[in-house]
């Protein structure tokens, strides 16, 4: 089973993608948060043979939802009319770690959606053993 991650940001929307087994995750690209993001997903899910996405669910230091969250449901559903299935899965400073670990630079928002893949795949894993 293969994944698509995402961290959905204002301006720009990180991918990742996992490998076929769905237990490593790897930064794809970055999108630009536009009319045709729906579409450039679309395409990478069936490029990439993608079986579930997994979106960052993002709330705040006192866990209220942050002000993107009302953007990333619309846009969950948006997946789902497409015969998608999808996942929220809780991010907390994801684009911060990423940068953390790589260092600022263009593809901190890729990075980021792979960490909220790889958070995901983990407690998957652990569920299934």
């Amino acid at each position: 089973m293969k994944y698509l991650g995402i961290d959905y940001g204002e301006k720009n929307v990180g991918i990742a993608v996992s490998d076929d087994s769905g237990s490593l995750a790897f930064a794809k690209t970055i999108l630009n948060n536009n009319k045709q993001l729906l579409e450039s997903v679309l395409k990478i899910c069936d490029e990439e043979k993608v079986d579930v996405i997994v979106m960052g669910d993002s709330f705040d230091f006192s866990g209220q939802p942050n002000n993107i969250m009302k953007d990333v449901l619309k846009f969950k559903k948006d997946l789902e009319k497409n015969d998608l299935i999808v996942y929220l899965e809780p991010e907390f400073l994801t684009s911060a770690e990423a940068e953390r670990i790589q260092g600022k630079n263009d593809k901190i928002d890729a990075s980021a959606a792979a960490l909220i893949l790889k958070s995901y795949l983990d407690k998957k894993q652990l569920n299934d053993s």
